[in-house]
């Protein structure tokens, strides 16, 4: 195929396009951004001469490195006013994403988290070898270093995220079953429920970005978090609706209220317990999967 014709341009570019997305997403946690940072790699790859690229791939990857490390810093700074914690923007993901053991918890809400622990340029080292498995040598393009420095950041920010990251995965069906029980137990407000399928560590986050009511701090422990839970009754009316969900590549609810996303919840199972639980309320974080749910609906 060529890439040396305009049509060859196009189709490099759609036939990448999704490593892409994902690459950007990883380093951002944002959706938006990711497709915003896609948007000025198209534009920079359209004005490339057809036929001097000899590698599209590696060459799409690294403007899209590059631009993603622009929006990262920039996020740096909008996350140091965000009122209350930040989570990453929920991304629908399709079953055969959580089957991919190692891209689903790349994706996930819990090492998006560990990765936002590191540098910007650890970041996309890490994302770019451990994720992608980047050469070295190509990364280095990427993030403007000489390979033997980005053999050390890869072997400092593997080291960090090792020390932070989630368990190990856990099977589809106890997956499942956590999640079957937990939401029975949420919409009907059932304390004792609750308490079962929550592991004794867990940790309740919540995205409301000063828009919308959410935590203001992490709630830590079964019972706080099961009060918190039982007292809000999600799905226990009949304006609401609580419906399952794969989001980052994990079990999730989505709460609807007259209709209209509220908040999306994506839950961490480990060992058959619920561990981490990451609500999402932000309306400007909802919008992307507000549009994708009402085409399937």
């Amino acid at each position: 195929m060529g890439e040396h014709t305009r049509d060859g341009i196009t189709e490099a570019f759609v036939a990448h396009r999704n490593l892409l997305f994902t690459v950007a997403y990883e380093m951002l946690g944002s959706a938006a951004d990711a497709e915003d940072v896609l948007q000025e790699t198209w534009l920079k790859w359209a004005g490339v001469e057809p036929g001097t690229v000899r590698e599209p791939r590696a060459y799409l990857v690294r403007i899209t490195t590059r631009q993603a490390l622009t929006h990262l810093r920039t996020l740096g700074r909008r996350k140091e006013s965000y009122v209350g914690p930040w989570l990453p923007e929920p991304l629908l993901t399709a079953p055969d994403v959580a089957e991919d053991v190692e891209l689903a918890d790349s994706v996930s809400m819990a090492m998006l988290l560990v990765l936002e622990t590191l540098s910007p340029t650890e970041r996309a080292v890490f994302v770019l070898r451990e994720v992608f498995a980047v050469e070295y040598e190509e990364i280095a393009e990427a993030v403007d270093k000489s390979p033997a420095a980005v053999r050390q950041i890869a072997h400092r920010a593997r080291a960090h995220v090792a020390a932070r990251r989630p368990r190990g995965a856990v099977s589809a069906a106890e997956t499942k079953d956590a999640l079957t029980a937990f939401q029975q137990a949420v919409e009907t407000g059932d304390l004792r429920g609750l308490l079962d399928v929550l592991a004794p560590d867990v940790v309740f986050l919540g995205d409301g970005g000063g828009v919308v009511q959410a935590t203001l701090a992490p709630v830590v422990g079964a019972e706080p978090v099961a009060a918190l839970l039982a007292a809000g009754r999600l799905g226990g009316s009949a304006a609401a609706a609580l419906r399952p969900a794969q989001v980052n590549g994990c079990p999730a609810l989505i709460l609807r209220l007259d209709g209209a996303i509220d908040t999306v919840i994506a839950v961490r199972v480990d060992e058959g317990l619920i561990t981490g639980l990451y609500a999402v309320r932000n309306p400007q974080k909802l919008s992307r999967v507000e549009r994708e749910t009402a085409v399937s609906r």
